[in-house]
């Protein structure tokens, strides 16, 4: 895994928007999905019994299709869910409006899981710094969607899931953490996505919780600092 704290450094970017810090409290997150929402639940579980348990709290899941299955799964975990129809929309307009009702949950990170929309500066700004997204390649050789179908077509002996902060590019964001998927022997695309999920619902949770622990300690670090 990359140290998180030097991809800020090099981003420019705080790990916590200023006068947005945890205070102790767990962070607040906002999940997005389109779909099923398998890293969604990987992340929910982690936050009750796993790593990000203490450290954050998920506030409300999103999606922008309002029959996406993964918002039933929260639901039936407890989760608040919220959505918007995406379809026939004006991205830039959309964007907004989906904006303007996340920050009424006051999150402190949004978080994409299979979120399967490029954002716009509608949305990226109301968040700059805040958003992460995981995505199943290194993005320093596959951007956008379908990157295990890539893996398999080219018939990668590995590949790596990447998470990274998300900027106005695609994929394009400082990478915050990385772990490698071997898929020697993956002879079909159901098990090189299986074994790239496994890596998914353990490497998002970890970085998340490093991430957390970052921000707070540099609000330690600060405070503490003469006035």
């Amino acid at each position: 895994m990359t140290k998180l704290l030097d991809a800020f450094a090099q981003s420019g970017l705080a790990p916590l928007s200023p006068g947005e810090g945890l205070g102790g409290r767990p962070a607040r997150l906002a999940i997005l999905l389109s779909g099923r929402g398998s890293n969604m639940l990987a992340l929910l579980g982690a936050t009750k019994t796993g790593v990000l348990q203490g450290l954050a709290e998920v506030v409300v899941v999103f999606s922008n299709k309002p029959d996406a299955p993964g918002l039933t799964f929260a639901a039936e975990q407890g989760c608040p869910v919220a959505s918007l129809p995406s379809q026939g929309r004006k991205r830039e307009t959309f964007d907004a409006e989906a904006a303007a009702l996340l920050q009424q949950y006051q999150p402190d990170l949004v978080v994409l899981a299979g979120y399967m929309r490029i954002l716009s500066p509608a949305f990226i700004q109301p968040f700059a710094g805040r958003i992460i997204n995981i995505h199943p390649a290194d993005t320093h050789q596959h951007q956008g969607l379908h990157a295990y179908e890539w893996a398999f077509n080219n018939q990668l002996p590995e590949t790596k899931i990447t998470v990274h902060l998300v900027d106005e590019g695609l994929d394009t964001g400082p990478i915050l953490a990385q772990q490698t998927v071997d898929l020697r022997g993956a002879d079909t695309l159901a098990e090189v996505e299986r074994r790239g999920l496994a890596v998914e619902h353990d490497l998002y949770a970890q970085a998340l919780a490093e991430l957390i622990q970052k921000g707070r300690h540099a609000e330690r670090s600060e405070a503490s600092l003469p006035q």
